[in-house]
């Protein structure tokens, strides 16, 4: 009911009119507003997996989520480098942890991934929280984490987080690369996968 009436003064705010009839009083005759959910795909509704359009996405979020949680162990430390055996548990408990804050919206026509440390959020859209997006930013999470190793997450931390998000997300096999989010600046053509060379 909170999470209603919560919804019903947003929307009333937002619109100023006609969000009366949405919240229970009196309908305005002369306007009304429909903000349809995302239509997701089979891949996005069905599989264990990130969907490859949203792959980038999910990588600034894990980039966000993992800076955030290292630099808070950091502060209770009083800004001292972290141990090798504390960074790794920090690391471990950033990817396990839960997700339920990212979801998926609709964004200029363009199906997007919201949340904390996402840009681009409007006010007035619908978002699919939940359902199948924690458990894939888990399995990308740790994903992530084993292919380029604690230590040199941990080291590009130090340096900072674009340092952190550049090693993670668009170096030369992050998911971001094919974007021209790259070093070189460009887009990348995209790269032969093992079954094809």
């Amino acid at each position: 009911m909170r999470a209603e009436l919560v919804l019903c003064v947003a929307l009333s705010l937002a619109l100023r009119t006609g969000a009366e009839g949405t919240c229970g009083g009196p309908r305005a005759p002369s306007s009304s507003h429909s903000i349809p959910a995302p239509q997701m795909s089979a891949e996005e509704r069905l599989s264990p997996h990130m969907p490859e359009a949203l792959r980038c996405d999910a990588c600034h979020a894990i980039a966000f989520q993992l800076e955030e949680r290292l630099s808070r162990a950091e502060a209770k430390q009083g800004r001292k480098a972290l141990s090798e055996s504390h960074y790794m548990e920090v690391l471990e408990q950033s990817c396990s942890q839960d997700w339920e804050l990212y979801g998926v919206q609709e964004l200029r026509g363009e199906r997007r991934l919201t949340g904390p440390g996402l840009p681009g959020q409007q006010a007035m859209s619908v978002a699919v929280m939940g359902g199948p997006w924690p458990g894939r930013l888990t399995k990308m999470c740790h994903s992530l984490v084993g292919e380029h190793g604690e230590e040199l997450l941990y080291g590009a931390h130090r340096r900072g987080p674009a340092a952190l998000r550049e090693l993670l997300c668009h170096g030369d096999k992050g998911p971001c690369a094919h974007l021209g989010g790259g070093k070189a600046g460009g887009s990348a053509p995209p790269k032969a996968l093992q079954n094809e060379l």
